[in-house]
């Protein structure tokens, strides 16, 4: 069980300096090595890990001795290819960002992959440790009396600028229900405690990038859509994405419904964006509205400002990485997000991109995705 639990990281744009502000919040950590091959983004990475050693490949990364665990928050398509390297050269504890794939040929070599990897990976999926959608999972079975709705909204600000551009087509990304919606698919699977069976959606590009260009290409990335899915157990969920819609009070809304009642989380979006002439950012909610006797109950869940401050996912990144150090430490049996869930949210985003295209429905099953084409 290492005293210190010392990261390598793949990866430092955006994303991956958020990872590195949460690291520097927790005790016993340290980031030792960095692979990020864009040299502006490396300069800004060593202001939050200034120790850390620049080096120039994965594998250079993998030859430094002192590393317990990796963290991969590359670009999207990049992810299995690096996890492969990592495999045959020194498998060490992983934590990889979503989406874990893009692409349904990826499928095979991702379940050779978790066939024969020796140690944790825990695919990173920040939306399950927003304090307020914690708190919905887990009050929702005795609030609810079993969903039978269950509602994500996300109402937001366009794709924010990232390194080549690489986050404006789905080739790279996915497509927007991959890189975006893998999460709330991921919610959806949880909260529910069920497998879909039926993806619908209706979406399109009608208000972001339409007037960009890259090498002479048009983004070809989703800004909007509803996808409604079907579950074993009879349940239905709807996911409401608007990526134009950035001056909403609250970011994310997620609603469950049964028999016996209703509960929502309320999430406020980064507090950097928030005008300072409103005032204070909105403070995250929980209701919980019964059906018998009536009376919503509204709850305050505010976060540790230090911890906020650390990142635009409401605490959640500080979170997720308690309980990876955790795994890695021996202190934590399992991760809480396997390749299994990691795989399965992308097989729904994937089918939403083909619904939306082609209009019809997807029927999933375990292999049903490989043959949706992003």
């Amino acid at each position: 069980m290492p005293a210190k639990v010392r990261y390598g990281v793949i990866g430092c744009g955006m994303m991956g300096q958020e990872h590195l502000r949460n690291i520097a919040l927790l005790p016993d950590t340290d980031v030792v090595a960095i692979f990020e091959p864009d040299v502006g983004m490396a300069q800004e990475a060593l202001k939050f890990a200034s120790s850390a050693k620049l080096v120039d490949s994965v594998d250079a990364l993998l030859d430094v001795e002192e590393l317990d665990c990796i963290l991969i928050v590359s670009p999207n398509h990049c992810h299995v290819p690096q996890m492969e390297e990592i495999r045959r050269k020194r498998p060490l504890p992983l934590l990889v960002e979503k989406p874990l794939f893009t692409d349904p040929k990826d499928i095979a070599a991702l379940d050779a992959f978790k066939a024969s990897y020796p140690a944790p990976v825990w695919v990173a999926m920040e939306y399950r440790y927003m304090p307020p959608i914690a708190a919905l999972i887990e009050q929702a079975e005795q609030a609810t009396g079993g969903i039978k709705m269950l509602t994500i909204r996300e109402h937001r600000f366009p794709f924010l600028d990232k390194v080549g551009a690489w986050n404006r087509f789905n080739r790279y990304s996915g497509g927007t229900f991959v890189e975006k919606c893998c999460h709330f698919f991921d919610l959806m699977r949880l909260i529910m405690k069920s497998e879909p069976v039926r993806v619908m959606a209706s979406a399109g590009q009608d208000a972001n990038h339409m007037d960009e260009s890259y090498d002479g290409q048009t983004p070809d990335i989703l800004d909007n859509g509803y996808v409604i899915v079907d579950f074993e157990n009879g349940a239905r969920a709807m996911l409401e994405l608007c990526m134009f819609a950035e001056g909403s009070r609250y970011q994310e809304e997620v609603s469950a419904v049964g028999p016996d009642g209703k509960i929502e989380a309320y999430v406020p979006g980064p507090g950097r964006f928030w005008p300072e002439d409103l005032g204070e950012p909105p403070v995250p909610q929980l209701v919980v509205s019964p059906r018998h006797p009536k009376g919503p109950r509204q709850l305050d869940i505010p976060v540790d400002p230090t911890i906020l401050d650390a990142g635009d996912h409401n605490g959640s990144t500080f979170y997720q990485h308690e309980g990876f150090v955790a795994v890695v430490r021996g202190e934590k049996a399992k991760v809480d997000v396997s390749l299994e869930d990691g795989r399965r949210a992308v097989e729904m985003g994937l089918a939403a991109q083909q619904s939306a295209r082609t209009g019809q429905a997807v029927a999933l099953t375990g292999k049903a995705v490989s043959s949706v084409a992003c």
